[in-house]
């Protein structure tokens, strides 16, 4: 494997465990499988790509001809509004289950089924933007450094979101997110207001899945309407092989194990493909990483009743 697929997967992993962290608090915190984060990490690339490739926004009054015309600067506003975008497809989420009472997985569901139209009214109907003529938030890292310019960055982002998990957490407020997550009936005994709690914690995490997607566009150039397909395969591999690994500890243990899982399970699936490994059967083997570590602890568990019967026959 090169030095250029090195650095490239390095790369990809510190983008990809922002996406793993929002699942993190989702998945792990709160205890929601939520797939929302499929739909909020297209609109945050498609958000991010469409501020910087056409930064002129035009908005049409219902029911009448007047136009209104914004001029935006992308590099500015491209992330902070990708963000935002990603906390309303996780706020939708949150009104269905706590609301009406939608089942969490349905939920995220008919959320991400609903982002695929609005991915596309905000990409102006065209199912890919391309980046490529056009300078990004990694254009002057890049021309610094060459392609270590794309580590700094995406580590930069990656320690700011971490350091802002790691103190939210232990806030007031989320310290009763992570309660909720725990036991939802105690913290509505205690007089807290789980929908509130379970509202912004799946907010967040969708919020982060969009950071990582507005990321995503900007470094690989483009844009893509079906980016989001699979990207909760990938977070879930990315999170689960951080915990084999490193183990659940604390909340500041688990953060870097997600992110160093991020970056493990990128330098594997670049090894698979300098193995010359068919393109297509990587979700597959993506699959597969999942399943050996989710079942990782069983096995053991398993491997040491072997042994200790081995030994007591002996």
């Amino acid at each position: 494997m090169s030095l250029i697929a090195v650095t490239g997967a390095i790369e990809l992993g510190l983008i990809f465990a922002l996406l793993a962290l929002g699942i993190y608090v989702t998945f792990r915190v709160l205890g929601i499988p939520d797939l929302t984060v499929e739909g909020s990490f297209t609109v945050g690339a498609a958000v991010s790509a469409m501020l910087i490739a056409n930064p002129i926004i035009a908005i049409t009054i219902p029911f009448t001809q007047i136009q209104l015309e914004f001029s935006v600067n992308g590099l500015a506003w491209g992330l902070p509004l990708a963000v935002l975008a990603g906390a309303i497809a996780g706020f939708i989420t949150a009104m269905l289950q706590t609301k009406l009472k939608i089942q969490p997985i349905l939920a995220g569901i008919l959320t991400m089924t609903a982002m695929h139209s609005i991915n596309l009214f905000v990409m102006r109907g065209s199912p890919n933007i391309p980046l490529f003529r056009v300078a990004t938030l990694f254009t002057p890292f890049t021309d610094a450094v060459g392609r270590a310019g794309g580590i700094i960055l995406a580590s930069i982002v990656l320690v700011i979101v971490g350091i802002f998990l790691a103190v939210f957490f232990h806030t007031r407020l989320g310290l009763s997110v992570r309660a909720t997550g725990d036991n939802e009936e105690m913290v509505r005994a205690s007089s807290i207001n789980s929908t509130f709690t379970k509202t912004v914690g799946i907010c967040i995490g969708n919020a982060i899945a969009a950071l990582s997607g507005a990321l995503i566009a900007q470094s690989q150039g483009f844009a893509d309407l079906n980016m989001g397909v699979g990207m909760v395969v990938v977070a879930l591999a990315s999170l689960i092989i951080g915990e084999a690994i490193f183990g659940r500890r604390t909340v500041v243990w688990n953060i870097c194990a997600v992110a160093a899982g991020a970056v493990i399970y990128r330098i594997l699936i670049a090894f698979a493909i300098s193995l010359r490994v068919n393109p297509a059967n990587l979700r597959a083997i993506s699959a597969a990483i999942v399943v050996v570590a989710i079942s990782y602890p069983a096995i053991k568990e398993k491997w040491n009743v072997m042994r200790l019967r081995r030994r007591g026959s002996a």
